[in-house]
């Protein structure tokens, strides 16, 4: 089960980018357009979240990208990326857009059930960086959402139609909402995903789990995006 989160603190991550910054020119985090000062989000829904990437990079000046998403960001990564070949540089996609069909009936009421509870605990934590601007109904219906957008059925051609150099770096475990062994059992469908596209490989399974992958293992994904760098420039010498 995805959890929808707020962008955590990138500041390692930008120590570990930075022999690349020289190629891209500058660094566009998600902390740009959804975790900075503004109130409650009020359309957070996945189409508005793909369609904020082209504002954002718009109004930074930005014509290729390098696209990097983590959890809920690594599906917006991979629509991105996938509608956008001639304006991606590569995408780097962190435990997430994995095509699974986990959501159920059950799974719906778990997510609702689970937020209701977190509810009291969200306004303190949003100072953090840890949660979204969201209520807690609002974060239960994202991830309802991105159950949706994670079927094989939906996810699987959008991957199979990505021509950019994509990676993946993968977490282990469980995690906040997950059970057993069912977030495993969601990253084993990579497996078809990489036989399908020779465009998208694994570039390191890690011992972090989903919500600790950033803060522990940001150099395995510094190290993905260095391999889509060097890819382009491959493809692409100035």
């Amino acid at each position: 089960m995805e959890m929808v989160g707020q962008p955590v603190q990138l500041r390692p991550q930008r120590l570990q980018l930075a022999p690349h910054l020289d190629i891209y020119e500058r660094t566009v985090s998600s902390r740009d357009w959804i975790a900075g000062s503004a109130g409650s989000s009020a359309d957070y829904s996945f189409k508005t979240n793909v369609r904020d990437v082209d504002a954002v990079l718009a109004a930074r000046g930005v014509d290729r990208a390098l696209v990097v998403g983590w959890s809920y960001g690594a599906f917006v990564a991979a629509h991105w990326a996938s509608r956008n070949p001639g304006r991606t540089v590569g995408a780097v996609l962190v435990d997430g857009a994995q095509p699974y069909d986990w959501l159920d009936e059950a799974m719906e009421q778990r997510i609702r059930k689970l937020f209701r509870r977190m509810s009291p605990l969200l306004p303190l934590l949003r100072p953090t960086g840890l949660t979204p601007r969201m209520s807690a109904e609002q974060i239960a219906n994202s991830n309802i959402e991105i159950g949706r957008i994670a079927r094989e059925r939906e996810l699987g051609p959008v991957l199979d139609n990505i021509t950019v150099p994509t990676r993946y770096v993968v977490a282990s475990g469980a995690s906040l909402g997950s059970k057993g062994d069912e977030q495993e059992l969601i990253r084993a469908s990579l497996t078809q995903v990489v036989e399908r596209n020779p465009n998208i490989k694994i570039s390191a399974k890690v011992p972090s789990n989903h919500g600790a992958i950033l803060r522990k293992d940001f150099r395995a994904v510094a190290d993905a995006v260095r391999e889509v760098a060097t890819l382009d420039r491959g493809r692409n010498p100035r």
